[in-house]
This record gives C-alpha cells, sequence and structure tokens, in this order.
C-alpha cells in the first residue's frame, strides 16, 4: 500500500485508468493536474492513456498561524470555496480569512502566469476532465478545483488519487461522476506518510513534465 514516489504512483494509477478507458468510459480524454505534487502523478497518466496534459492552479487557504491545516481552498476562478465545519471548530469568519485569502490569490496568479505564460487554459466544455493529485486528505483543495471545473460544463468529471483519506473520498464523491482511489487506508494521517519520497516539487520540475509532456 505505499510507493516509491509519485512516477511510481502515477504509474499504478494510470493502469486503472486505462480499464475505464478501454472500457470506452473515457472519451475525448484530457488530463488535470493540480500543481505541484499532482503534476509528477497526472503526467505519467496522461502519457499512459495517451491524452493532453495540463495544469489546474489550486492554492489551500490555511488557518491562521497554522498554515498546513487547510480550512478551504482557491482555484482559478478566484471563488474561495471553505470548509464550514473547520471554520466552526476554529471559531474563525470568513472575513478573519480575507488576508490569507487575498495573498494566495496573488499567488495562484503567479504561477498561473508561470505555468502557462502565452497559452490560455484548455477549454473542458464537453470532454472527460480527470483531475489528478498525489493524494487526497479533507479535500478542501480538490473540492475548489472540482466546482470550478463543473462551471465550465465537461461532460464528464473524474477525480483520481493514488491515496486517500476514507473521509476525504466519501465528501468529494457528490462533487464527481467518477472517484478512483487506488487505496483509502483507514489508518490515514497525511499523503506523504504513503510514499517512500515525498520531496516537494520545484516550480522548475513542474514546466518541465509540462514541457515533455506537449513536445
Amino acid at each position: 500500500m505505499r510507493f516509491r514516489d509519485r512516477r511510481q504512483a502515477g504509474r499504478e494509477l494510470a493502469g486503472r485508468l486505462r480499464e475505464r478507458q478501454d472500457a470506452g468510459d473515457l472519451p475525448d480524454l484530457l488530463v488535470l493536474a493540480l500543481p505541484r505534487g499532482g503534476v509528477a502523478v497526472a503526467a505519467e497518466v496522461a502519457e499512459a492513456l495517451g491524452a493532453p496534459l495540463d495544469v489546474l492552479v489550486v492554492r489551500k487557504i490555511g488557518a491562521p498561524r497554522h498554515e498546513e491545516y487547510g480550512v478551504g481552498a482557491m482555484a482559478d476562478d478566484g471563488v474561495p470555496v471553505f470548509d464550514e465545519d473547520a471554520l466552526r471548530g476554529l471559531g474563525l469568519t470568513r472575513d478573519d480569512l480575507a488576508p490569507v485569502v487575498e495573498r494566495e490569490r496573488t499567488e495562484l496568479v503567479r504561477r498561473e502566469r508561470l505555468y502557462r505564460p502565452d497559452r490560455p487554459a484548455p477549454d473542458p466544455r464537453g470532454r472527460t476532465v480527470v483531475v489528478v493529485d498525489d493524494g487526497l486528505a479533507t479535500g478542501s483543495t480538490a473540492r475548489a478545483a472540482l466546482r470550478a471545473l463543473r462551471a465550465r460544463d465537461p461532460a464528464r468529471l473524474v477525480l483520481a488519487v493514488p491515496v486517500a483519506s476514507p473521509e476525504g473520498a466519501a465528501a468529494l464523491r457528490p462533487e464527481t461522476d467518477d472517484l478512483i482511489a487506488l487505496h483509502e487506508p483507514a489508518a490515514f494521517m497525511a499523503v506523504g506518510q504513503w510514499y517512500d519520497e515525498f520531496d516537494q516539487l520545484t516550480d522548475e520540475e513542474v514546466l518541465e513534465a509540462l514541457r515533455v509532456r506537449r513536445r
């Protein structure tokens, strides 16, 4: 139930998705990675399925003074999606998070310009879109991505990850047409615990993966 690294996880995930593709469930396919970690996984998926690869930039909105604890996220549409239960549990309001939202919006725009400097985002309308990340914990970032994409009228919206918390997967299944997780371990604490190598990808590594797939 462990992966050596994101590339191995991507190859295993691609095998599961290939079964769907062979059954005719993934026509007119577009693979969108959630950077940065999801890009290494998605590159393997796109290569195996012969599909175009691009990114959907999403930024986590962290709790003040505890930024690793996500209480929401924001995709490239710039609309924050909050975990209302998390806000209530921490005694926070949306107004409390306004400075965090603005900071993450600025970083989102920076990454959009870096990863896609001279071309528009791909149009998902009428296509099968597979959103890929390296794992799913609370699901806040993936939820923002899925909702932003749903508004753009894809024919089918699929979320695919190597590993997911059972709670995160259950929360996001209503947001998708299909959710594929190779493993949903009960003893889930963090995505990184299921990888032997889980170093953060750099912007340069993301750009190289995208360049290779677009050649």
